[in-house]
Formats: C-alpha cells, sequence, structure tokens
C-alpha cells in the first residue's frame, strides 16, 4: 500500500491541511514530519472550523496521528489541542508522539522574539514562536527531547544544565529578563505528566504499519520555498519542508515513499519577510486577500499575495520529485477577467529563464515575465465535477499542467472540504500507488 507525501509546492498556506483531511478519509495513518506550532492548517466541516498548529490533520478524521521525530513541540501548545479536540468528542487515544522531537522551552521564545527586535530592519519575519532557537539548539546538541519528560529528574537536571546558558544570553546579550529554574522545572514537569501517554517509538510504529499494507500520509508544516536548504534564504523556515525529509523526519527509509502530491494555489501567497516576483500591486491584492481570506492561521498576518508563479512551481516540481498536483483555491480567481501567469523571470542582465534562480542575488533581482490568460468571472461553487468548470477556468488548469508536465488531480473550488473536485475520485488517488 502506498505511503504519499503532501507537500507545499510554494511559500506555505496552500491548504495541505485540507487536502490530508481528504485523503485521510482512505488513509490508516497520518504523519507529521517538521515544523512546529508557527504553521497551521485550516480545515472547515460544515459549520465547524478546525484551525490545527500542532497535531497533524488526520485527526479531525479520527486517525492514528503521528509527531515525527523531525518536528518541535511545544508541549501548551499540543496539550491544548488535545484538550480541545477531547471537549469537541474526538478521541486522542491514537496520538503518538516521538521520542526523539525536541521541545520548545521558554527560552527558545524569548531569543527568537528578542534576535527579531535586535535585526531591525533586517527580521527575518519569523512567528516569534521559538522555532528557530529549538531547532538551532537540536543542532548544537543542546536540545531537550520528548523522551526527557519520561525521568523527572533528566527534565529537571537538563532544564537546570541549559538555563546556565541561556540565562546568560538573555541578560548580556538581549538584555532580558532571566528564567527561574523552579518556575519553569515545575511548568515543564506539569506538562509531562500530560503528556507521558502519548510518547513512541513512532519510528516502529510507521514501519510496522508499512509492512502490514497500511496507506499512511505524511503533511509538512511550511512549504518548498520556506524549506532551510532549498527555499529563499535566509526568509526560511528553520527545518527541511521538501518531501525527501519525510523520510528523515519519521524515520523510515526513503524507498518507503512511493508517491508525492504537491499542493499549490492557483496564486500564490507567502508571509513574512523577502522577495517576491509575482506579488500583485493594490488594489487588486487586497481583493485577492479578502476572497481567499488571507491571514495567517497562528499569526493572523495578512499573507502578501501575488499571481501564479509557475518558474517558482517548476522548482517545487524538481526538488520535490511531485508526481501530482492538488491545485487549490481556483474560486477565488473567479473576480478577474484577466489572469497574469509568470512563466519566466527576467534577470539583471536582461536574460530571461524558465529556471529558479541559484543564487540569491539574482533572484532578489528577478522580475516577472507574464503571459495573461482569460478569467471565466463566475462562481465555481455549482461544479460538480471537473467538466463542470467554465472552459476558461479548465484552460487555467491544462495551461499549469502543459507548462509544468505534472497532472492536477484535486481542484479547489471553496473553503470547505466538500468544495474539491477531483479526477479519479479520493479513494482512488489515496490507494494508487
Amino acid at each position: 500500500m502506498p505511503a504519499t507525501v503532501i507537500v507545499g509546492a510554494q511559500w506555505g498556506d496552500e491548504g495541505k491541511g485540507k487536502i490530508v483531511d481528504l485523503l485521510a478519509q482512505h488513509s490508516d495513518v497520518v504523519c507529521r514530519y517538521q515544523g512546529g506550532p508557527n504553521a497551521g492548517h485550516t480545515i472547515v466541516v460544515g459549520e465547524e472550523t478546525y484551525k490545527i498548529r500542532a497535531l497533524p490533520s488526520g485527526i479531525v478524521r479520527g486517525k492514528p496521528c503521528v509527531i515525527g521525530n523531525g518536528c518541535v513541540v511545544d508541549p501548551e501548545v499540543l496539550i491544548g489541542e488535545l484538550d480541545e479536540f477531547e471537549r469537541r468528542g474526538y478521541s486522542t487515544a491514537e496520538v503518538y508522539v516521538s521520542g526523539n522531537a525536541h521541545l520548545i522551552m521558554p527560552w527558545h521564545v524569548a531569543i527568537d522574539g528578542a534576535s527579531e527586535r535586535r535585526l531591525g530592519k533586517l527580521a527575518i519575519g519569523t512567528t516569534r514562536r521559538g522555532i528557530g532557537p529549538c531547532y538551532a539548539d537540536k543542532a548544537m546538541r543542546l536540545g531537550i527531547r520528548v523522551q526527557d519528560i519520561l525521568d523527572p529528574k533528566i527534565l529537571r537536571q537538563k532544564i537546570e544544565v541549559a538555563l546556565a546558558e541561556k540565562n546568560l544570553w538573555l541578560e548580556r546579550v538581549y538584555e532580558s529578563e532571566p528564567f527561574d529554574l523552579e518556575t519553569v522545572a515545575a511548568q515543564y514537569e506539569s506538562y509531562a505528566q500530560r503528556l507521558r501517554p502519548y510518547v513512541a517509538d513512532t519510528s516502529l510504529l510507521v514501519e510496522d504499519a508499512l509492512r502490514n499494507g497500511k496507506v499512511v500520509l505524511f503533511e509538512g508544516a511550511q512549504a518548498t520555498l520556506l524549506d532551510l536548504d532549498h527555499g529563499t534564504y535566509p526568509f526560511v523556515t528553520s527545518s527541511n519542508p521538501v518531501a525527501a525529509n519525510a523520510a528523515t523526519g519519521v524515520g523510515i527509509g526513503p524507498n518507503r515513499i512511493d508517491r508525492v502530491i504537491g499542493v499549490a494555489k492557483a496564486y500564490v501567497t507567502r508571509v513574512g519577510e523577502g522577495p517576491f516576483p509575482t506579488e500583485i500591486p493594490q488594489p487588486q491584492q487586497g481583493i485577492v486577500r479578502e476572497l481567499g481570506h488571507e491571514y495567517g492561521t497562528v499569526t493572523g498576518r495578512e499573507r502578501r499575495c501575488g499571481w501564479l508563479d509557475l518558474v517558482a512551481l517548476r522548482y517545487a516540481v524538481r526538488v520535490n520529485g511531485i508526481d501530482q498536483l492538488a491545485l487549490t483555491k481556483l474560486d477565488v480567481l473567479s473576480a478577474f477577467a484577466e489572469l497574469p501567469v509568470c512563466t519566466r523571470y527576467r534577470l539583471r542582465d536582461g536574460s530571461e529563464t524558465a529556471d529558479f534562480p541559484a543564487h540569491q542575488s539574482d533572484f532578489h533581482a528577478a522580475r516577472p515575465v507574464y503571459e495573461t490568460l482569460p478569467g471565466w468571472e463566475e462562481p465555481l461553487s455549482s461544479c460538480a465535477t471537473m467538466d463542470d468548470l467554465p472552459a476558461a477556468a479548465r484552460r487555467y488548469v491544462e495551461f499549469v499542467e502543459r507548462a509544468r508536465d505534472v497532472e492536477v488531480i484535486l481542484i479547489g473550488t471553496g473553503a470547505d472540504r466538500e468544495h474539491v473536485l477531483t479526477r479519479y475520485g479520493l479513494e482512488a488517488i489515496t490507494r494508487a500507488a
């Protein structure tokens, strides 16, 4: 049975949570392989809206959910989500958290905020949730892992060792208040008591599921162009959302991955700082933002909106090995009579390229070269199949397929989970190897 990675093909917020939610109904296990509560998934089910930051999106379908070793965990956020889903009638008995995942500690949040303030105009635009400093401590071998909560003595000892260094940084470098050992130790021991039953060997759990013929979905938290290695550095996240990291971030062999489905909006958005070649000028950008409800799930920040960038999408297809594509929020474009689509970049020397620039300075100077497609200017809410789409909307989708040589198998036509058109049916898509 297939193991499928769902990966964001732009700068995030493409609707990965909704796609995972749809495919989860025909899957057996859903795994989160990287990131932390700095990114959220929004799922709309009838009158109910779920905003998820820590748990895999499969929780809404009642599926076993794995938080892999590649994630960083804010225990307060995770406990809050567990409690919320239980209040809403969901069982959390089959939530499994890797003991090798790292814990976000209060000093990570403090350093994240203080560092952004010090950078001033050069700030990266982080969510200030402590994600980057937590991953930095992981790389420095100074981190506190989820498995450390299993033993109160080990947990306290590791907090004490960490604070001896972090308080110096906070006081002398960032001129911030230090943390009290007893307060932090007591707080995290209370979190530990709540979370201990969820700690598991998730690598073994997922491997066993695959060996037993289970269908497994892997979801990332951010997206390709925010990848630490392959994104628009330094305006990136602090982990690797690309599909290859699904194996590392859960603890399975790369040969276990059967398929990669990319998720892209019919336009593009990004949050925070950094170059954005196809950013739409006002007032059209404001129209797209309002129609698409483009505000951050976690922060509420306005998302910057741009026309569809096929140069960046081609890059995402390459670095992820994307086999098929889900194109979301096509309905938002119904407001426009003409739709510019970026097919090439013009570089500083006047040359044009269909390939994503390899160097940061070239990307910063890149300007979009557009082809303009006709809009359809009619709602898509009544479309039950892809064939029901207006002719211009079908041509828009076909243009994307031809340009990137990848099949569009899902099309989003509204916010609700039911507003998705499929080429083959959800069960066939989920179980196809």
